[in-house]
């Protein structure tokens, strides 16, 4: 599948906000603290005020970017999220963190989605007992997610249990250091989900 393999740090002038999708790099040497206008051949002309569906069409793609998601599986994404009952947005947002790369950055085992979903590809963890190397895979409340036996000494494995005491885990999830494994309490509500996001701004991207 392809995938975007340019400057990432372009994405984030493009949205106008950190997407940390360079790990600590994204603290260390952030280009876009330094430059935060957006790429291209920057006009002295005041620029125009942006439609209504140019502001749609600028949320959905920030939120897209943020979780790594292609255009295909975002609106696949969507249209599950629009079978469930409640918000749409709300039940969109959900179904991207209930990703299993997303739930593999939150506990802290990746330094980034980028980084999450490689090690997910690699094989390195299992969703309840199985090992699963499908990043999209989405978990459901009950399920435990954990390194595989053979993947606990390697050095990124490693220093990234050793360093998820510096990260917050959020409270829908469960993490049992001693074992390198978390468990699903709950699938998160919108106050639990930090994404900066408008997901109002999508749905009535994709209601057109």
């Amino acid at each position: 599948m392809a995938r975007y393999t340019g400057p990432v740090c372009k994405l984030c002038r493009r949205e106008g906000m950190k997407l940390y999708l360079k790990a600590e790099k994204c603290i260390t040497k952030c280009t876009f603290e330094r430059r935060s206008s957006p790429p291209g051949m920057q006009s002295t002309n005041r620029r125009r005020r942006p439609t209504e569906y140019a502001l749609q069409w600028r949320e959905k793609q920030k939120v897209r970017r943020i979780y790594g998601v292609l255009e295909a599986q975002f609106r696949r994404h969507f249209e599950d999220a629009s079978r469930r009952p409640g918000s749409t947005g709300e039940n969109l947002l959900q179904v991207l963190e209930s990703r299993l790369d997303n739930v593999v950055y939150r506990l802290g085992l990746g330094g980034s989605r980028p980084q999450a979903r490689q090690l997910v590809r690699h094989g390195h963890f299992a969703v309840n007992g199985r090992r699963c190397n499908i990043p999209s895979a989405l978990v459901k409340a009950g399920d435990v997610i954990s390194v595989m036996e053979g993947s606990r000494e390697l050095d990124v494995i490693r220093g990234a249990v050793e360093a998820t005491g510096q990260r917050q885990i959020p409270a829908w999830l469960a993490f049992d250091v001693s074992n390198v494994a978390a468990r699903v309490n709950a699938l998160p509500g919108r106050g639990e989900i930090e994404t900066q996001a408008n997901e109002q701004l999508v749905v009535e991207f994709y209601a057109r």
